[in-house]
C-alpha cells in the first residue's frame, strides 16, 4: 500500500515545498515572506486611499468636482505614466535604494498638496509621479523567493497579492470618505501617505529577499522582451481588464440611480467585491495544473457569458446575483495575468513588465469611465453593461490567441503551472550559478 506523502514538506531552511502549499497562509511560513508581504499590503491600503482621498480634498477646498477630477485624473495619468519608469531605476539599482528616494519625494508632494504650496493640479501630479506600485515590487519579490522546487506556488502567492489588493480597495475608500464626510479631508490624505511611507520603508528594509541585481548587458538584452508578443499580450489584456473595471463601476452605479434607489450601488458594488476575494482565495488554495494559457481563456470566456445577461436585465435581484458570480472570475484573471506576465520576462526588467501591466489597467479604468459614461447618458446602465461585455470578448479574443503558442506551458513531470520560460529562466540560474 502507498502511503501518503505528508502535507508539509519542509526544507533544510524551514520553507514548504511549492507542490505541499495548499493555501496562501501556508505561504505565509515561507522563510522571509511575511516580512516583505506584511509592510507592502501596508503601503498598498495607503495606495487604495489616496486617489479618492484626493477627491475630498480638493473639492472641500474648492466646492468643486469637476476641480477634484482634474486633479484626480492628472494625478492617475500621471501614476500610471511614472510607475513603468520607477520599476525601471528599481531593476537597475535595487528596490532598498530606489524605494526610499521615491517615498522621500512623494512625502514631499503630499506635503505640497495638503500645504497649498503649489497648486492643485501640480501637486496632484507630483504625487501621483512619486508613488511607488508597492505591489509591482511585491510580486518580483515572490518571483525571487519562489524558485525551483517552490516555483508551483507562484499561482498561490499571486492569489494572496490579489487577496491583498481586493481588500485596500474595500476598505481605504471606505475609511477616506469616513475622514471626508466627518470634515477632516487632508487627514485622509495624510494617512494615506503615512500608510505608503511607512510600509514602504519596512519593505525596502527587507534586504533577504530583495531581487538580486543583472548587469548592464544582460539587463539591455532582457529590455528586448517587453516588446515581445507574449508580454504585450499581457499588457494588452491588463489595459482591457481595466476597461471592464471602469465600466463596470458607472455602470453599476447608473443602473441604481437609474432605479431611483442609488444607495443600492453600495450593495451591488459589494457583493462583487466580496466573490472577488471568495474566488481569489478558492484559485490561490487549490493545486493546479495544465497551460495558464488556456485557464486565462477559460475565464476570460466565463466572464464574457456571465455579463452578457447584464445587457437586459433589470431585476435587482437577478443583477445582484450576476454580478456576484463574475465577481468570481475576476481574481482569476488577475492571478493568471501576473503569472503569464512574470513567466514571459527575464528577471532583470521583471518589476517594469508589472508596472506596465498596473499601469496598462489603470489607462483602461481611466478611459472606460470616460466612455462608458458617454454610453450611458445614450442608452442607459444597460448600453455601460454592454462596453464591459465588450472587453471581456476582448479578454478573451487575447487569451485564445495566447492560447496557441507553440511552446508548451507544463513539460511532464515538472511542477504545476511553470511556463516553458520560466522553467528555462531556472534552468540559466542554476547553470550560471
Amino acid at each position: 500500500m502507498r502511503v501518503p506523502a505528508p502535507r508539509h514538506h519542509w526544507t533544510a531552511s524551514g520553507a514548504a515545498t511549492g507542490r505541499h502549499i495548499r493555501t496562501p497562509l501556508d505561504l505565509l511560513r515561507t522563510s522571509g515572506a511575511a516580512a516583505f508581504f506584511l509592510p507592502a499590503a501596508v503601503g498598498r491600503l495607503g495606495i487604495a486611499m489616496t486617489g479618492i482621498g484626493i477627491v475630498w480634498l480638493v473639492h472641500a477646498r474648492t466646492g468643486s468636482y469637476a476641480a477634484a477630477g482634474l486633479v484626480t485624473g492628472g494625478f492617475a495619468v500621471a501614476d500610471a505614466v511614472a510607475g513603468p519608469q520607477i520599476g525601471r531605476l528599481v531593476d537597475r539599482f535595487g528596490q532598498a535604494r530606489v524605494l526610499p528616494c521615491a517615498l522621500g519625494a512623494h512625502a514631499g508632494a503630499v506635503a505640497l498638496l495638503l500645504t497649498g504650496g503649489a497648486s492643485d493640479l501640480v501637486a496632484g501630479v507630483l504625487v501621483g509621479a512619486t508613488l511607488p506600485q508597492l505591489g509591482a515590487l511585491s510580486a518580483a519579490r515572490w518571483s525571487a523567493l519562489l524558485s525551483g522546487e517552490r516555483a508551483a506556488a507562484l499561482p498561490t502567492a499571486f492569489a494572496l497579492e490579489a487577496l491583498a489588493n481586493g481588500l485596500s480597495y474595500m476598505a481605504g475608500p471606505a475609511l477616506v470618505s469616513v475622514l471626508g464626510a466627518a470634515g477632516r479631508p487632508g487627514a485622509g490624505v495624510l494617512l494615506a501617505a503615512a500608510l505608503v511611507v511607512g510600509g514602504g520603508l519596512a519593505l525596502a528594509a527587507q534586504r533577504r529577499t530583495t531581487p538580486s541585481l543583472t548587469g548592464h548587458v544582460e539587463r539591455r538584452h532582457a529590455g528586448r522582451a517587453l516588446l515581445r508578443a507574449a508580454f504585450l499580450r499581457q499588457v494588452a489584456f491588463g489595459l482591457t481588464l481595466g476597461v471592464f473595471f471602469g465600466a463596470m463601476q458607472v455602470s453599476v452605479t447608473a443602473y441604481a440611480v437609474g432605479r431611483g434607489t442609488p444607495d443600492a450601488a453600495a450593495l451591488l458594488h459589494l457583493a462583487s467585491n466580496c466573490t472577488n476575494l471568495v474566488g481569489g482565495w478558492a484559485y490561490g488554495a487549490r493545486r493546479h495544473g495544465g497551460s495558464p494559457r488556456r485557464h486565462q481563456a477559460a475565464a476570460a470566456i466565463c466572464l464574457t457569458v456571465g455579463c452578457l445577461p447584464l445587457t437586459v436585465l433589470d431585476a435587482p435581484l437577478a443583477v445582484g446575483v450576476t454580478l456576484a458570480l463574475t465577481g468570481l472570475v475576476v481574481p482569476v484573471l488577475l492571478i493568471l495575468t501576473t503569472v503569464l506576465t512574470e513567466s514571459s520576462v527575464p528577471r532583470a526588467v521583471l518589476t517594469q513588465a508589472f508596472t506596465w501591466g498596473n499601469s496598462a489597467s489603470a489607462a483602461g479604468i481611466a478611459g472606460a469611465a470616460a466612455v462608458a459614461g458617454r454610453v450611458v447618458d445614450g442608452g442607459g446602465a444597460h448600453g455601460g453593461f454592454g462596453v464591459a461585455a465588450g472587453a471581456a470578448a476582448a479578454m478573451t479574443v487575447l487569451a485564445l490567441s495566447g492560447s496557441r503558442d507553440s511552446s508548451p506551458d507544463v513539460a511532464s513531470g515538472t511542477a504545476d503551472f511553470m511556463t516553458e520560460g520560466r522553467r528555462r529562466r531556472l534552468r540559466g540560474d542554476r547553470s550560471g550559478g
